[in-house]
Parts: C-alpha cells; structure tokens; sequence
C-alpha cells in the first residue's frame, strides 16, 4: 500500500461540548491534533481529511464517510486513520463489510490508533471482530438495562410516562407516584358531571373554553411552570376541544389505577414496536388516590356506548357533528338546510354567519358531498403515507430519535467508568491495610467515602436509564398513527366511528379548503 493517508474524525451524537454552533467541536479539534500527529509520526501523507459531525457510527449514510468510501473505491488513498474502530463504525455488520471485504478488496488499509485495530495484520483480525460484537452486546444489554427498570417500576404500580395526566402531579417524594393536583382534578369532576347531566363531548368543550379555563397544555406550563410540550397542538391552541374532553372521559388513570406495557420493542435495534394483547398489559390497582369512583366512571362508559350506536346516520352530515369549525372565526360550523326540504341539511355553513351576519364573519359554506369527499382523500393519503414510512424511511426516523438516546449512553458510560475507579479504590484500600498501610481508622473512613461515592453514582445511573427509557415517546406517537391508519388505506365510505376515532376537528375555510387536525401524528414527518 502507499503511504497516502486519509483521516476520519466522527462526533459522536452523544458528544455535547460544541464551541460555536456550526463549528467543529473540541472532540473533532482534538482527533484532528491526535491523528495528525500520528499519521507525522508514521511517515503517512495525508491527503484529505474527512469529518462527520454528530452523526451517529451505527449507520453508514454518514455524509464524510460515503464520500471517504468512495474515493477510497476509486484507489485515491492507501490507508484510512481513525481515533478507533468504534469511531469508523459501531456496527458489527458494517464492520465485517468493510474492514474485512471492501476494504481489503480496494487495497486500503485501516488503522485505529487508541484500540490498536490494524487490517494490515491478520492476526488483529480477531480482535476486530471481538471489538466488533462488544460493540453489539452493550448496545443489547443496556436494552435489556433500561427495560428492566421500567417493567421493575410499571409492576410496582409506579408512574413512568414523562408528563402527569391533568389533574395529577409528580409527588415531590416520590417521582413515580402521583399526587391529586386539586384544582385541574375539580375541572376532571366537572367534566364527568357535565357528561352525566346530558352535555356532548363537543359542548362541553365549549363551556369550558366559555369559562376561561386553561387546556391541559397551558394549565401545565403556565400554572405549575413544567417543560411541557405538546407537539399535536398549535401555539395559538388555546380552546377546549372534543378529543381532549374523549380522552379525560376515558382514562382509567383517574380511577386510581395504572395501566402500562401496551407495547413492546421488536427488537432492541429496532425502534418498531408491536401492541401487545390485553392480557399482558400491567394494571396495577389502588396506585394513587382516584379523583372519580368506579361507578360514576362506569356511568359515562355506558353512555358513551349508547351514544355510538345511535347516531343517526341517515343524512350524511351527522357524522361530522362537533368536529367541525370555522377557520376563521373558530365557532362551530352549523347545518345548512335548503328551503324546500327541512329535514335533511345539504351540508354546513358557519354559525356566526347564520346567527349575526356576513359583517362579522363570511358564510364558509360547504356541501356534505364535498365534505365528505375531502375527508375520505385525505384519510387514504395519511394512510398510504404509512408504506412510504416502512419502504424509504425507517433509518430516518431511527436516526431522528437516536441523538437523546446517545447522550444517555455516553452519560451511561462515563458513569461506569467512575463507578469502576471507585471500586478500584475501595481495593487499594483494603490492601493497604492489610499490608498494615494504613490504619483501621483511616481503611474505614476511606472506604466509608467511597461506599457514598458509589451510592450516589448507582443513583444517577438509575435516573440516567430512566430518561433514556422516556426517549420512546415520540416513537410511541409514531406507532399511534400507524395503528389508527394502517385498515384505511383502501376505506370507500366515511362513518361516524372513523371520523371520531380518527379526526380531532376540521376548520373551513370562506373558499371551501379544509384544514385537517388529527388525533394522531407521524412526529417524524417533515410538515410541508
């Protein structure tokens, strides 16, 4: 091989100590002076530098290294010098495919300076490949880690989600327990009452929003000032909606109960997960105290059944009833009746406009065929969005969560590290004494220091594995979308169920065009 070299230097997602935004970090500076001067002190010309930045090693579309892998192809260079294998890659695939195939094949040569990895020397090939599955097997057993934990928590009936259900709050001593949070639990009562004397989900909605009552969202951030973000919703969101009223009516959390594990991972290097049946869900009971009593809970599940199955579905527009807004005024759209037939609408027409006139807001009519054909094209378009997700993108979306997770991972490791190096001192401690070193008196208070040390850094490993855990929200949301779209994609008819089960609400516009809000999202798609 010649003695033209190339370097690659890779930041690690995980790696946070950036100088300037758009700069290269500290760590890419330092395995430039590393590499340098190694590659000076070996006798190599370098000829090109190669650098990606926070791009995580477990894929190969890295923008530096496909371009490094195809001018090392077209025989540019003759060795390529990283700070180690796990920097060139992390993943035990692309190891073999590379170092010991394309590599090889191209006739160039790889050297990790820190582990010692070297192609050159077949009798390094071994350790590669070792380096190689240790890559994997952290990789599955902190999977394995962070599952245990959180199933651990979910069968003790503790509370694991990262944002507390309205009307509760985190106990200040216990993290995973809840606490009645008396104000937001008065207005989940008063939910449940305002069901119970007759009140449709959708004017519920409506009073409270009449009332001047903060939505969950901004009760959260305004009142008890949480980091709470809702992706499903608008800054300008600030009305009481139908979806929100449906979830509160229907969440067992209130009846002192936990209910978790409704999914599973496929695979830890995978970010799919399947729902699992009901019967392995975990339900613990009497975890909190209950703000509703089973009976007033089992009233308002009744009559939500009753209610299902007798909407009357013989004119077209009941099926859109209470999801259906003005774009521009945001009151509810109301039926439109052509004057020779008084029993069936022909479609909506704003309800400022019908009651005050065109001066405070335009008609926004629109026909329920037109409606409806809308509606039913955009459900088959969100739906068959599903199959270009599982065909082109899936490493996107992996990649898209990855950043969160390798920061827990590198914290995880830096946190090992400092966990051996005490128990190393604990060691020393104790050999010290015995060869009668160091005292009794001074072997116990060492060790008694370390001990803490100790303690404190399990405790922060445990904290660290939890919020990694909590990184699967947004993958949870995705799973949501596909489960709630995937039996669409053919649909030829709207009913009633669909568009409750699937639309939040639908704004018109004065020209007719629709705006769309459903209850679930792909958080990894790109809005237009």
């Amino acid at each position: 091989m010649n003695n033209k070299a190339v370097l690659y230097l890779r930041l690690s997602k995980e790696d946070r100590n950036k100088v300037n935004k758009g700069d290269d970090s500290e760590s890419i500076i330092n395995q430039r002076i590393m590499l340098s001067d190694y590659a000076m002190r070996h006798n190599f010309q370098v000829v090109k530098i190669y650098s990606d930045d926070d791009e995580s090693g477990l894929y190969e579309d890295r923008p530096g290294f496909s371009q490094m892998m195809q001018d090392a192809e077209r025989g540019l260079f003759g060795t390529i010098i990283a700070k180690s294998q796990s920097r060139f890659t992390r993943n035990l695939e692309h190891s073999e495919k590379y170092l010991h195939h394309k590599l090889p094949l191209w006739g160039v040569r790889f050297i990790g300076v820190v582990d010692g990895v070297d192609t050159m020397d077949e009798n390094n090939k071994m350790s590669r490949q070792v380096k190689g599955l240790t890559n994997e097997w952290y990789c599955e057993t902190l999977s394995k880690n962070v599952r245990s934990v959180f199933l651990s928590k979910m069968n003790q009936g503790k509370f694991v989600g990262s944002s507390c259900p309205y009307g509760y709050m985190r106990d200040s001593e216990d993290h995973n327990h809840l606490i009645i949070d008396e104000y937001a639990a008065s207005i989940v009562r008063k939910i449940f009452r305002l069901y119970l004397e007759g009140n449709g989900k959708a004017h519920i909605a409506s009073i409270l929003s009449s009332e001047n009552i903060l939505i969950p969202s901004l009760y959260k951030t305004r009142v008890l000032q949480q980091n709470y973000y809702n992706s499903k919703l608008k800054d300008t969101t600030k009305t009481w909606c139908y979806q929100t009223v449906h979830m509160i009516l229907n969440n067992q959390t209130y009846l002192g109960k936990m209910v978790q594990h409704k999914d599973i991972k496929i695979s830890y290097k995978d970010k799919k997960k399947r729902r699992l049946p009901k019967e392995q869900w975990i339900i613990v009971d009497n975890t909190h105290e209950p703000i509703i009593d089973q009976e007033t809970f089992d009233r308002v599940q009744a009559i939500q059944k009753i209610k299902r199955k007798s909407v009357n579905t013989e004119y077209s527009d009941n099926i859109f009833a209470g999801i259906l807004f003005c774009a521009d005024c945001k009151h509810a759209m109301n039926r439109a009746y052509a004057k020779e037939n008084k029993k069936g609408s022909i479609g909506y027409i704003c309800k400022i406009y019908k009651t005050m006139g065109k001066k405070h807001c335009p008609s926004h009519m629109i026909k329920n065929e037109e409606l409806e054909e809308a509606v039913l094209s955009s459900i088959k378009n969100e739906a068959r969005k599903i199959l270009t997700e599982d065909d082109i993108s899936d490493l996107d979306k992996v990649q898209k969560i990855d950043s969160r997770e390798q920061f827990y991972k590198k914290q995880i490791q830096i946190v090992d590290a400092e966990l051996e190096k005490y128990q190393k001192f604990k060691k020393r401690a104790f050999t010290g004494y015995m060869e009668e070193m160091i005292t009794p008196q001074e072997y116990r208070s060492y060790v008694a220091e370390y001990e803490e040390e100790i303690s404190k850094l399990e405790r922060q490993k445990e904290e660290i594995l939890t919020k990694l855990a909590d990184e699967n929200s947004l993958q949870n949301q995705h799973d949501e979308w596909v489960e709630a779209f995937k039996d669409y994609i053919n649909i030829e008819k709207l009913t009633r169920d669909v568009v409750i089960e699937l639309i939040e609400k639908i704004e018109v516009h004065e020209d007719g065009g629709l705006d769309i809000y459903y209850r679930f999202r792909n958080p990894f798609q790109v809005a237009n």
